[in-house]
């Protein structure tokens, strides 16, 4: 869901993107194994410009390397810090593919089944939940195979004051609330709603004994990666800031509905943390991950139809098999997408959640791929 209206760009600021989309098209038509292996970089700085973002980040990886991986811009517009690769990024609903992947861990050491039902390991909260949830597995959480209503950390309801309790707690009793609402049926077989992850966080908690928070960082410590949650600068002013839709710095704060949505979308990582990330499962596709076989990376990646287990999918004009998710919590932008084919990977990011934010990002991870 985009935040803004195009209807807010200047006609100087839509005469230089169409220029600059134009210039870069034909660049990339008559020099495309220039635009392909050597000029990523320049074509970054390019876009940083002509599509007015803060930063720009990018990554192409392969199951045994990281080919190419480079920031550009700054961490705060009006301020000359200049981003790193060791800065981090809101990844908003790419969140999904990390809690997808506990999942299958925790499934795989046998204390929780994908067919588990929700109401199987809270019985209690059956009489105060609507009927039509009953039968709930695991599976159809993470594969957005319910008709749980929509929310974000924007809705109003419910109301703060009214989830007590430490950050555990709250997802707990705001757990509780969001089984009360009724079912919402848009006609399709499956349903983008943040709060299936919810459910599904809630329930790898409640079979390991631990919190959100533990698992992600025996995630991190298994695939030597650092996991963070929330807004980089919530807890250090010279991290990144996010820039909402009208490129306002979003100020340091402390938003309890992120933790509500931590299985959703809250985590924050480097860039090359999120590159070792993408690369297990490039690992995994070959049958060279630790833990898990290539069938299940196969299953998390690919097994149901257009949205699997933390990942959309489809198949290219190529006739390859991808996998792929976009990022949007406000005031951060990230796409990622995995080719098993070509054994690729590729990372975009901004710091920034704005029209042309999209259209700047979509046009680097076009162009990371040729």
């Amino acid at each position: 869901m985009k935040f803004g209206s195009s209807h807010l760009l200047n006609s100087r600021l839509r005469f230089r993107v169409k220029f600059t989309i134009t210039f870069l098209g034909l660049i990339g038509l008559l020099f495309p194994k220039v635009i392909g292996q050597t000029s990523h970089k320049e074509l970054a700085d390019s876009i940083l410009k002509a599509f007015d973002l803060p930063a720009l980040g990018y990554a192409v990886i392969s199951a045994d390397s990281i080919l190419e991986m480079e920031v550009v811009g700054v961490k705060r517009l009006g301020f000359p810090d200049s981003v790193t690769l060791q800065d981090h990024f809101r990844i908003g609903s790419n969140t999904k593919a990390f809690t997808a992947l506990m999942a299958e861990l925790i499934v795989s050491t046998g204390k929780i089944n994908w067919d588990t039902k929700f109401f199987d390991l809270f019985p209690k909260w059956k009489i105060h939940s609507q009927a039509a949830y009953y039968s709930l597995t695991l599976q159809d959480l993470i594969t957005f195979r319910n008709k749980l209503p929509m929310w974000t950390y924007s809705f109003p309801e419910p109301k703060p004051s009214l989830i007590k309790g430490n950050a555990a707690q709250q997802r707990i009793n705001f757990g509780k609330w969001l089984f009360q609402q009724a079912e919402e049926d848009r006609g399709s077989p499956w349903n983008h709603s943040n709060l299936g992850y919810v459910a599904a966080g809630l329930m790898l908690e409640k079979a390991t004994g631990d919190e959100f928070e533990r698992l992600a960082a025996d995630l991190g410590e298994l695939l030597q990666i650092k996991i963070g949650f929330g807004q980089p600068n919530a807890t250090d002013s010279a991290a990144v800031w996010g820039h909402n839709a009208n490129l306002k710095p979003e100020a340091p704060a402390q938003n309890v509905r992120l933790n509500w949505l931590m299985a959703a979308g809250n985590i924050q990582i480097s860039l090359p943390d999120h590159a070792a990330f993408l690369q297990f499962f490039l690992r995994g596709m070959k049958g060279k991950a630790i833990l898990l076989n290539k069938s299940r990376f196969e299953h998390l990646l690919f097994g149901a139809p257009d949205f699997a287990f933390g990942w959309f999918w489809e198949i290219n004009e190529n006739g390859e098999p991808i996998a792929h998710n976009l990022g949007n919590p406000g005031s951060f932008l990230s796409r990622v997408l995995i080719n098993p084919s070509r054994d690729r990977a590729y990372i975009v990011v901004t710091n920034c959640m704005t029209d042309l934010s999209y259209e700047g990002t979509e046009l680097l991870m076009d162009r990371l791929q040729d």
